[in-house]
């Protein structure tokens, strides 16, 4: 239901307050971006590129009821090719958002659907949606949130750096949807982090080809899907603490697992009503 439209989920569990506001921000986000950008984030692709299913592989389809509509308002726009409005990268840098922040929306309401089901909760650890939020506006902060610090600078290290790396090797052309349609995709998913370097870019014209340009997108967009998997991580760290289900233990060198109630507690990690020794 959140997938359709943004809220549809909580409203259904109830909690009108965060449906409301789910939907006003990301609604919100998408249409301006739709009005900076004029809706032509599909004139992007070549014509050789384009197709029914062109938009499912982009971040605004995890808003899928606001990208259908604008697919089919928009389109590919006319016959005739025509210049992008001046808010064109900041338009798309909004639409991706939108559809990337439903996502997580949607996996707040799916933990609160589950809580609501169990009735219990035996451990004591950050919301999954809040510490997936954190990592995708900053890479490792989800963790960070969890106390899990080593592994969030770790995280923070090995994404930025390969992340940095690429653009390096790309002279920066991976930092512009219009060059690069589908490998920016990719990248969206390490959120602020990789629109704060496009801004900080500028989009300069390119009067040359990069040596290395077609590694260095690779491997931007790889950083963003690397990204990825460590929100995966921490979804389902905090989803086992706080229903105290079989976590790894990262203090377990023989890599055996053991339960949130088992693990000895640290900082606001300490499981419910259990009290200090």
């Amino acid at each position: 239901m959140t997938w359709l439209v943004p809220g549809g989920g909580h409203f259904y569990l109830g909690n009108l307050r965060t449906a409301a506001i789910g939907f006003v921000v990301i609604q919100g986000l998408y249409l301006l971006g739709v009005i900076l950008s004029g809706g032509m984030f599909l004139e992007i692709l070549p014509p050789e590129m384009r197709g029914r299913f062109a938009a499912a592989l982009t971040p605004e389809a995890g808003n899928l009821g606001a990208l259908i509509v604008h697919v089919k308002a928009y389109g590919f726009g006319e016959r005739v090719p025509r210049p992008f409005p001046a808010g064109i990268h900041l338009g798309v840098i909004l639409t991706a958002s939108a559809g990337i922040l439903n996502l997580l929306l949607a996996s707040r309401a799916h933990f609160e659907a589950r809580a609501q089901a169990r009735a219990t909760i035996e451990g004591a650890a950050p919301n999954p949606g809040i510490a997936v939020l954190a990592g995708w506006l900053l890479p490792g902060a989800g963790h960070f949130m969890q106390g899990r610090k080593a592994r969030a600078v770790a995280a923070f290290l090995c994404v930025a750096s390969l992340f940095a790396l690429g653009t390096f090797l790309a002279e920066g052309s991976n930092l512009d949807r219009t060059r690069h349609f589908y490998y920016w995709a990719g990248q969206t998913f390490l959120g602020p982090t990789a629109f704060l370097a496009e801004m900080v870019h500028g989009h300069p014209l390119m009067t040359k080809t990069a040596a290395y340009a077609d590694g260095g997108v690779v491997l931007a967009s790889i950083a963003g899907m690397l990204n990825v998997m460590l929100m995966l991580d921490v979804y389902g760290y905090s989803d086992a603490r706080l229903f105290g289900e079989p976590v790894a233990s990262e203090a377990d060198a023989t890599g055996e697992s053991t339960s949130a109630a088992e693990m000895q507690p640290t900082g606001d990690l300490q499981p419910a009503g259990e009290e200090a020794q």
